[in-house]
């Protein structure tokens, strides 16, 4: 009896660890949500993929304030006071950033972008405390150019404040953080997955751990600067967009038109006037009637007769003419000849051209 009281308070208790898991419990299955829904080949919009999401922004969340009541980073601190169990907590707001822009609603999708802005900024302000990296923190959205300090810390942001410098500097300045950004992006990728091998073995020391924890913190905050440019991005077009709509309500409405009275065709003749025979207009006669009409009055070209058979004609009267001539020389024909013997004494007394005046004025 005994037993079984025993055995039914281990099963309680377990059921208890499933409802209310640790904090540990808690970033793991948030991280592993994160990196599901970012591999995964389904569509991002599908209700299978947002309650993923959603069920690991509540996690993280969670998380978040279990974090916050044991109070286990401060700003008095350096990095090597927090202890290596305590370093992967650093990247609860990077995961919860990441995974509310995994959201789809575009209803609320200028409130997801604000929100996830949020979780960047504050993941990055924590890291820039600790030192863990270097670089610039971005301006937050709420703060002056003439604010604190860590404006004064920013490239692009103190830029466009001053009036000595031009807008190619300050895009050269950014294009120039975004491929440095990506090289180092590329560099912790490589050295991650040697740190993760030794650390899925169960084999990794402190040491080892530590070094997997920081690794993904200075990812995180690589991918956390990039996610933030395109953010602000966004932000500018959504904020367009509202104006756009706001003005658009704000036009004056367009009286309303009266409706067209439908009119109906009823007579023939005035129904054939209105739309016609569909061409211009109606044929008289036939073709052949047309034809014999112009041969009567004799306006064919050719009456009939072939082109070919005409040419033909011509050509045998050449012909004829030139045998004509030629039997004539051969018979000594007393005109012919003295006709020739004329026209050889002109041309010998006579250059040739001379006495042709046409076109000389």
């Amino acid at each position: 009896m005994a037993e079984c009281e025993k055995s039914s308070d281990v099963r309680q208790t377990s059921n208890l660890d499933r409802e209310h898991p640790n904090l540990s419990e808690l970033l793991d299955r948030g991280w592993k949500t994160f990196e599901d829904v970012d591999s995964t080949h389904e569509v991002l919009s599908s209700n299978n993929v947002q309650i993923r999401v959603k069920r690991g922004i509540g996690m993280l969340e969670e998380a978040s304030r279990m974090a916050a009541q044991l109070d286990l980073f401060s700003r008095n601190e350096d990095l090597e006071e927090i202890a290596t169990v305590d370093l992967k907590y650093l990247l609860l707001p990077a995961l919860l950033g990441a995974l509310t822009m995994k959201q789809t609603s575009r209803d609320k999708r200028l409130e997801i972008v604000q929100t996830a802005r949020v979780y960047f900024m504050d993941f990055l302000r924590r890291c820039k405390d600790y030192n863990i990296s270097q670089f610039k923190l971005p301006l937050s959205a709420d703060e002056d150019t003439s604010g604190s300090d860590r404006t004064s810390e920013n490239g692009p942001s103190a830029a466009k404040s001053s009036p000595h410098s031009s807008d190619l500097v300050i895009m050269a300045a950014q294009r120039q953080a975004k491929i440095e950004r990506y090289r180092q992006k590329k560099e912790l990728e490589a050295r991650l997955l040697d740190a993760r091998r030794v650390v899925d073995s169960g084999q990794a020391d402190d040491e080892a751990s530590r070094n997997f924890y920081l690794l993904n913190i200075r990812k995180w905050i690589t991918a956390s600067l990039d996610e933030i440019d395109t953010i602000d991005q966004e932000l500018e077009i959504l904020k367009n967009m509202g104006v756009l709509k706001q003005s658009a309500t704000n036009w004056p409405a367009q009286p309303a038109r009266p409706p067209m009275k439908p009119f109906i065709l009823t007579k023939d003749a005035v129904q054939a006037q209105v739309f016609g025979a569909g061409y211009p207009s109606l044929p008289t006669m036939t073709v052949d009637d047309w034809y014999e009409q112009h041969r009567k009055h004799g306006a064919l070209p050719d009456q009939g007769i072939p082109r070919r058979a005409v040419v033909e004609d011509d050509t045998d009267a050449k012909e004829r003419e030139e045998k004509e001539k030629e039997e004539k020389a051969e018979n000594d024909d007393d005109e012919t000849l003295l006709k020739a013997r004329n026209w050889d004494d002109w041309k010998d007394t006579h250059r040739r051209g001379y006495g042709n005046r046409h076109n000389m004025g």
